[in-house]
C-alpha cells in the first residue's frame, strides 16, 4: 500500500472496539396516516380480502412500525397522543414493535425547517430544554403506564437544520443545538430507567451527504449519546447514488461504533398515474435509471436499497407513509392523497408488489475477525488500518483476545477482496504489513461465505 496512508493515518487515529452484533434487520414502515386513513373510508386489501392493514405488514415480514407525534397539532386530529397510543396498541397486537418519531412540532419537522411548539414560543434557550425534556419524558412515561412503550425513540424528525425553529441553511449554534439535543436524550434515559422496555436512542439527519458532517459537528459539542443514526434517502432530493449511501453507512458504523445505522425514511412511485386531485410529491423527477415507475420498479429499488444497505453493515429500512392512500378526505393540498402512487397499495387498495421486497433472499455481512499472532513478546496492542473502513484518516485497534494473540472483529459482505496494514504501536511509525511481500504473509484477505478468520504473525 502506498506510504502516503501511513501518513495520512498519522494525521487523525480513532481507536475503535470491535464490531460483532447479532441484532434483527429492520423492515419498517411508518404506517403514521393507517388510523386516519381508515377513519376517511380505506378498506386494504390484500388479493381481494380486506385485512387489519397492521397484520398485513406483519404477515410479508415486517417487524418495525414508525410513528410520528406533533406536540399540539390543532389543525388536525391526527398524530398527537391519543392517535399514537392506538398506533402503537395495534403494532404492538400485531407482532411489531415501534419507533416513536418526536417531531416536536405542532406541524411538520424536515429538513427544510424545524418549527418550534406554539406553547414554546417564548422560551429562552434554558427554559426551552427544560421544557423539550419534560414533553418527552411525560410522553414517555405516560405511554409506559399503559403498557405502549415504545421500542425506539427519534429524538427529532430530520434534524438538519437548529433544532426548534431552525431553517434549511442555517449556521448551527452547537452550545445551544447540543444542550437541547442532550436534553431530550436523558428524558429517554431517564424514563426508560423505570419501565420494562429502555428505548434506544436515534437521532435523524435527511439525505445521506448531510450526515457525516453533521455528526461531527455533534459529537465535538458533547452529542454522543445515541444508539442509531437514522437517514433519509429519496433520490429525488439527494445527491448521493444509492452506491453512495451504502459507503456513507459504511463510514458511520466505524466512526461510531456505539451506534447503528438505518435507513429510516425512503419511498419509490409506482405510477406516475394520479387518483385524484392533489399533486404528487414524488413524480417523474423522483425516478433514477433502471428502476421505472411500476410495481415491479418499485419493489427492484426497494430490493436494491435494501441489499445496499445490508451489505454495508446498516441494520434497517424503514419506508415511509406506504399506508397514504387516497380517500375522499382533504388535505391542505388537496382532495386525497400526495402520495398515492407511491403506497404500497393501488388505487382499489389493493395490495402491491413491492411489500414482498421483505421476503426477498438477500445475502447478509459475515463476521470477520483479524487475528494477529507475534513471534516476539509484544506487550501493547497492534494497530489496523483496512480499506473495508472507508476511509484513509483513522485506525482500529486490535486487543489481546485472552489466547497469545490480538483480535479485531467486524461484519462484512461475503466475497469482498479487502487489503490492510499492520501498525505496532503509536505514533503508526513504518507498517508491518504493507504488501503481498510483508512479513508474516500478504496484506489482502477474501470473506467468505461464513464467518472469516484472517490471521496474521508478525516479527
Amino acid at each position: 500500500m502506498p506510504n502516503r496512508i501511513a501518513g495520512l493515518l498519522a494525521a487523525l487515529t480513532l481507536f475503535l472496539p470491535s464490531l460483532v452484533r447479532a441484532d434483527p434487520f429492520w423492515f419498517g414502515a411508518d404506517l403514521s396516516f393507517a388510523n386516519e386513513m381508515e377513519d376517511c373510508g380505506a378498506t386494504f386489501r390484500d388479493g381481494n380480502t380486506a385485512k387489519d392493514v397492521f397484520e398485513i405488514f406483519h404477515a410479508h415480514g415486517a417487524n418495525l412500525v414508525r410513528v410520528r407525534l406533533w406536540n399540539d397539532p390543532d389543525w388536525t386530529h391526527y398524530s398527537n397522543l391519543a392517535d399514537v397510543e392506538k398506533t402503537i396498541r395495534r403494532a404492538h397486537a400485531a407482532g411489531m414493535q415501534v419507533l416513536l418519531d418526536f417531531h416536536y412540532s405542532d406541524d411538520w419537522a424536515d429538513g427544510d425547517k424545524q418549527i418550534r411548539p406554539k406553547a414554546w414560543a417564548g422560551l429562552d434557550d434554558a427554559a426551552l430544554a427544560k421544557a423539550l425534556y419534560a414533553f418527552t419524558f411525560d410522553t414517555l412515561t405516560r405511554l409506559n403506564h399503559d403498557g405502549l412503550t415504545p421500542e425506539l425513540v427519534q429524538v427529532g424528525n430530520e434534524t438538519n437544520p437548529p433544532l426548534l425553529g431552525g431553517k434549511k441553511g442555517e449556521v448551527i449554534d452547537w452550545t445551544r443545538n447540543a444542550a437541547l439535543f442532550n436534553a431530550a436524550i436523558k428524558a429517554v434515559r431517564d424514563a426508560g430507567a423505570g419501565a420494562k422496555v429502555q428505548p434506544r436512542v436515534m437521532i435523524h439527519i435527511a439525505q445521506p451527504e448531510n450526515v457525516e458532517p453533521w455528526f461531527k459537528a455533534a459529537t465535538a459539542a458533547g452529542v454522543t449519546d445515541f444508539d442509531l443514526i437514522g437517514i433519509s434517502y429519496y433520490p429525488k432530493w439527494s445527491k448521493e447514488t444509492m452506491r453512495g449511501l451504502g459507503l456513507t453507512i459504511n463510514r458511520l458504523r466505524y466512526r461510531y461504533p456505539a451506534a447503528q445505522v438505518m435507513v429510516v425514511e425512503t419511498a419509490y412511485p409506482w405510477t406516475l398515474d394520479n387518483a385524484d386531485t392533489s399533486p404528487h410529491v414524488l413524480g417523474q423527477d423522483s425516478l433514477i435509471p433502471d428502476y421505472p415507475a411500476t410495481p415491479t420498479g418499485q419493489k427492484k429499488y426497494l430490493v436494491d436499497l435494501t441489499q445496499t444497505v445490508m451489505s454495508s453493515g446498516g441494520v434497517g429500512v424503514v419506508y415511509w407513509a406506504p399506508d397514504w392512500v387516497s380517500t375522499r378526505c382533504k388535505t391542505r393540498w388537496g382532495q386525497g392523497s400526495s402520495w398515492d402512487n407511491a403506497t404500497y397499495f393501488d388505487f382499489d387498495h389493493r395490495l402491491l408488489p413491492g411489500i414482498d421486497f421483505m421476503a426477498a433472499p438477500y445475502v447478509a455481512q459475515v463476521p470477520v475477525s483479524f487475528v494477529i499472532h507475534a513471534r516476539s513478546a509484544h506487550t501493547g496492542p497492534f494497530y489496523l488500518w483496512g480499506d473495508f473502513l472507508g476511509a484513509k484518516d483513522f485506525v482500529v485497534r486490535v486487543d489481546p483476545d485472552g489466547k497469545g494473540g490480538w483480535r479485531y472483529g467486524t461484519t462484512l459482505a461475503p466475497g469482498l477482496v479487502v487489503r490492510f496494514q499492520l501498525y505496532g504501536g503509536l505514533p503508526l511509525g513504518a507498517p508491518l504489513l504493507t504488501g503481498d511481500a510483508a512479513p508474516g504473509g500478504a496484506a489482502s484477505a477474501t470473506v467468505g461465505t461464513t464467518e472469516t478468520v484472517v490471521e496474521r504473525t508478525v516479527p
